[in-house]
């Protein structure tokens, strides 16, 4: 029986084989680790992505906006056309698609991202809502950074912290519970958080500063998201994970639920492969424009993948699935 969340990348290989027809024009297709496709348009080359929101009720509106737009804005593209399909449990009160398009609408506009289209319904079976969302981008052709680009030695650069987008929901989702426990101050703390998602700003930095590969960390947190980069490059790595930051919030919470922060859902934080000599400068770049970076590992010519501890090489496993889903299935 298949567990919670994404598929595993065993059985999404076997899916790859039935791709649909043939056409010259798609530059990059579905693979493992990658999160969007790229179609050539000339001097330009249009990017899409597609995500569902269904570990969250609250604020799902804007998830579904930046969560699809970040999986752009890895490939140095910049979101601009979004459709969006949302499905309504049974008895669903008429305002809940109206505050979920009112998220959407105000989300969309800051990045400036026009709604071309979408579906709603009400599904049967479904206990909360889901959100499903497409996101289209454009970026010059040949400033298409891939995901499968990262090259043997390059460093792994990632910005902000660990398990943002889940710690977020969780203090939403279990706020009374945990300000019984902690106290109104760090759950707001905690709660807030959504306000770092995006990372459009600094994909489309680094894009322009020239980085060989970019990958959001969404279901299975920074974890899942390394063996993803690592996947689609055919690389192994070898990371640092107390050189990770992780915000204290994230931590409080994470002991108290005895999750791995580092395999909590982490959409906000970036991951970038980047030349070794030119690491420094980039975190440079990121701090001084006040996005928290830190250098957290390398990636390797052999495929294996290991934490340093304690001076010594370990095993870093890979999550079998997403701890939020530890939460919700309580």
């Amino acid at each position: 029986m298949l567990p919670p969340g994404k598929l595993p990348p065993e059985a999404l290989e076997r899916l790859f084989t039935k791709l649909g027809a043939s056409d010259p024009r798609v530059l990059l297709g579905p693979g493992k680790g990658i999160d969007f496709g790229a179609v050539d348009f000339g001097e330009k080359a249009l990017v899409a992505s597609t995500d569902p929101i269904t570990g969250a009720v609250e604020d799902i509106g804007f998830y579904a906006v930046h969560v699809n737009a970040n999986d752009v804005a890895v490939a140095g593209a910049r979101p601009k056309w979004f459709l969006i399909t949302i499905l309504l449990p049974e008895g669903s009160d008429e305002r809940l698609p109206e505050r979920i398009m009112d998220e959407i609408d105000r989300e969309a506009k800051k990045l400036g991202v026009a709604i071309i289209g979408g579906h709603t319904e009400v599904t049967p079976g479904l206990d909360r809502p889901i959100v499903i969302g497409t996101m289209l981008g454009e970026v010059e052709r040949e400033k298409l950074v891939r995901p499968d680009g990262a090259k043997p030695g390059d460093a792994i650069v990632m910005t902000k912290w660990a398990g943002l987008e889940g710690t977020s929901i969780i203090a939403r989702e279990k706020r009374e519970e945990l300000i019984g426990v902690f106290g109104k101050d760090l759950v707001e703390r905690a709660a807030s958080l959504i306000d770092y998602i995006s990372v459009v700003p600094e994909a489309i930095l680094a894009a322009d500063f020239g980085v060989n590969a970019m990958h959001d960390p969404t279901e299975g947190g920074i974890a899942n998201g390394l063996y993803e980069m690592a996947d689609s490059a055919g690389l192994g790595f070898r990371v640092f994970p107390d050189k990770i930051p992780i915000r204290d919030e994230t931590k409080a919470i994470c002991r108290y639920y005895s999750l791995n922060p580092l395999a909590l859902v982490g959409s906000g934080s970036l991951l970038i492969a980047v030349s070794r000599d030119r690491a420094k400068a980039l975190v440079e770049i990121l701090l001084s424009r006040g996005i928290n970076a830190a250098i957290i590992g390398e990636f390797l010519a052999e495929e294996k993948r290991v934490a340093v501890v304690n001076g010594e090489e370990r095993p870093f496993q890979r999550p079998e699935t997403d701890e939020l889903w530890r939460i919700f299935d309580e």
